[in-house]
């Protein structure tokens, strides 16, 4: 058996961006090993020396007999425990540096991957969320990243060692007798085709094994994330036997995969020991010329084939494994980033607004979410986008910083197409608060001064949280600024989140600002803090405000309706309830549902 028949791979490895052979596939992984190629190159000459120990110790077995056993030579016997100490010290030295260098060399090529996957994750862009469960892909940077490791360093070391120790010792065996020897080669054809038909069957299983574990993940997350509705609705028993389904799928992938890996080495070994009985066989027959030394020679490395043969044998379900994960990462890592081929660079905005005929139909929806959407926003003015849910409130926002691109139409920002602005400059000019504020496991004034805000000095934090009312529960804390809020600001209220929030906007100081549900979901004395905090941080700014409670935003110098992703009616709040169309009758259904019955 040759190095390249040891791992074999049969058929093409489909992704959803290309479509890769086996070895295409193995030398693009390959690549990610180069930068690290001298640490590599001392583990495979490390590797190169064990093997080379391999056939040295049948070969000390000749002598060992004949000169010490039946020729009673004295200065054999003085040299041959030395020489055997010797080679096992060297053997020994060997594999500690070959060992040590590969897992070097295995983690940094995981580190590397890992920061290029989380790197694509930051410049995916938004379609590409709506479509992928989180689980799914934190399962990909966590699980399949290290299935990769085995398949590009491990795998060659097992295929470098077996095969040198394997070509050393077929060496030594037709040296001390080739007919016998060409009757052992009869079988690797068999152990050939052995190889080929489990790498199919690895290759499948690992997939389905991989991508079971990320709906383990999707499940545990959700858990996690929904732990109060779970418990507030009683849905333990619920999640429990989801995650028995899912965890039981990847347990029958896995015993798949182990029940086709471990019927490799019997095989194998099955094959080996029918080859060693004929040699016996004919040995016995015809032993004219064989020495003792010769014969246990013969037979020594003819067993310790078997180990080799072994290990190249199982190596095909770490290398079948690793490419299965391979395929999975290299899917994420093809991605198309977030297009940014503008050229033009903003400084700060005006904040004139305009959106030409705008139509913005999502993938496989059966209508626009927005159609032929025409409106100009002045610098400075406050207009407020008002419409029952699915009218494409949000989506209208979702195009100002460019996280989502029309269909047809264009966006512009100061008579400039925002599809030829470089979109970290058109962003620098954006800030945004939302009704789901996002908040990191950080402190307080890490949230504020986030991102590029890193370096603000601690005077410009505190004037933007005194901004957003956020200062007095701020320095209640018993670290003040220096607090952590927890995973998303579990530690802290709604409305204290939104402050927060609020403050960040402040901060950054943009000159056009979106406001999204910022108000909702807010008892009382929260939503007094939080709309003087905004009236505070609208002042001077462009603003689009979205809202379903039509309270919050009769004082917007104009109300956009939508009406399934059309413009319906534009106007003042007292104009529109005059009109008496579509946004007197949301007022007053909302108007009505909130008015206690016994006003």
């Amino acid at each position: 058996m040759n190095q390249r028949d040891s791992f074999v791979i049969v058929g093409r490895v489909n992704t959803p961006t290309s479509t890769l052979t086996g070895s295409q596939l193995y030398r693009r992984l390959l690549r990610y090993v180069a930068p690290y190629r001298k640490q590599f190159a001392i583990a495979i000459l490390a590797t190169i020396v064990v093997a080379l120990t391999e056939p040295a110790l049948p070969i000390l077995l000749k002598p060992l007999f004949d000169g010490v056993f039946v020729e009673r030579d004295a200065a054999m016997i003085r040299w041959m425990p030395l020489m055997i100490i010797g080679l096992f010290l060297v053997r020994g030295l060997a594999e500690y540096t070959s060992n040590y260098c590969m897992a070097w060399v295995g983690n940094r090529v995981v580190m590397d991957l890992r920061a290029r996957m989380f790197a694509k994750l930051l410049e995916l862009p938004a379609p590409y969320y709506d479509e992928q469960a989180s689980g799914n892909l934190i399962s990909k940077l966590t699980y399949d990243v290290t299935q990769v490791t085995a398949a590009a360093t491990n795998v060659l070391v097992v295929v470098f060692k077996d095969t040198v120790a394997i070509i050393g010792l077929l060496a030594w065996m037709f040296w001390l007798n080739w007919k016998l020897t060409l009757l052992a080669l009869g079988m690797a054809p068999l152990l050939i085709l052995i190889v080929r038909l489990m790498s199919v069957r690895l290759r499948t299983t690992s997939r389905s094994a991989q991508t079971a574990v990320g709906d383990v993940t999707q499940v545990i997350q959700e858990a996690i994330e929904g732990q109060k509705v779970v418990k507030l609705y009683a849905g333990q028993n619920y999640e429990a036997q989801r995650f028995e389904v899912q965890t039981n799928r990847v347990r029958r992938f896995l015993m798949k995969q182990a029940s086709a890996a471990a019927a490799g080495g019997p095989v194998v070994q099955l094959v080996a020991a029918s080859a060693l009985a004929a040699m016996i066989f004919f040995a016995l027959r015809d032993a004219n010329g064989v020495t003792v030394g010769g014969f246990v020679s013969f037979l020594t490395a003819m067993m310790m084939l078997t180990g080799p043969l072994k290990h190249i044998t199982n190596i095909n379900e770490p290398l079948q494994r690793g490419l299965a994960a391979a395929e999975s990462v290299f899917a994420l890592l093809d991605q198309p980033g977030e297009k940014n081929d503008g050229k033009l660079r903003l400084e700060r905005a005006r904040g004139e607004l305009q959106f030409e005929n705008v139509t913005l139909r999502y993938e496989g929806a059966e209508r626009p979410a927005l159609d032929n959407i025409n409106l100009t926003i002045a610098p400075g003015e406050t207009v407020a986008l008002v419409g029952a849910s699915g009218a494409g409130k949000t989506t209208v926002a979702n195009l100002v910083p460019c996280f989502y691109r029309p269909t047809t139409g264009r966006v512009l920002l100061d008579g400039h197409d925002i599809a030829q602005v470089e979109l970290a400059s058109l962003r620098s000019n954006i800030a945004l608060v939302s009704q789901d504020v996002v908040l990191f496991n950080d402190t307080v004034a890490a949230n504020i001064a986030y991102g590029a805000m890193k370096d603000v000095d601690q005077a410009r934090i505190k004037a933007a949280a005194d901004a957003a009312h956020a200062t007095e529960y701020i320095e209640q804390m018993q670290e003040g600024f220096d607090t952590l809020v927890g995973e998303n600001g579990v530690k802290l209220s709604g409305g204290q989140r939104q402050r927060l929030a609020i403050a960040r906007a402040l901060l950054k100081n943009a000159p056009v600002l979106v406001l999204d549900e910022a108000t909702s979901a807010l008892d009382t004395e929260s939503e007094r803090h939080v709309q003087a905090a905004l009236e505070t941080l609208m002042k001077g700014r462009t603003t689009l405000v979205i809202a379903h409670r039509l309270s919050t935003v009769e004082n917007a110098d104009r109300i956009v309706v939508l009406d399934k992703g059309r413009i319906v009616e534009v106007g003042k709040h007292r104009e529109l309830l005059a009109q008496g169309r579509t946004y007197a009758k949301l007022y007053q259904i909302q108007f009505s549902s909130e008015t206690p019955a016994n006003a």
